[in-house]
């Protein structure tokens, strides 16, 4: 999985590409671990995101964790079929869905 990264100042967005499965969810998830420290806003753009297993939904969920303490994160650009998996779950009350 290719995850293409924008830094403009304090604000972080990450794009990953393909599907997030057990096997790269762990890849985006170090990302997420190392790269949020004096991040105060971080997106997710999934315009390139064909697919997301549970493992790919616990990497949000850190992520929204670490970023409740510190700013904010939104998630945008989101494909239909991940859309509906985000409603089935409820993510859609808990992130900030553009």
């Amino acid at each position: 999985m290719e995850i293409r990264k924008t830094v403009d100042g304090s604000k972080l967005v990450l794009a990953p590409v393909g599907k997030l499965d057990a096997m790269s969810a762990p890849e985006l998830g170090d990302i997420v671990r190392k790269e949020l420290d004096g991040v105060t806003e971080l997106g997710f753009d999934l315009s390139e995101l064909t697919y997301t297993s549970s493992a790919g939904l616990r990497v949000f969920i850190s992520a929204q964790k670490i970023m409740s303490k510190q700013g904010s994160m939104y998630i945008c650009n989101v494909c239909d079929e991940i859309k509906e998996v985000f409603e089935l779950v409820g993510f859609n009350d808990i992130f900030d869905i553009r």
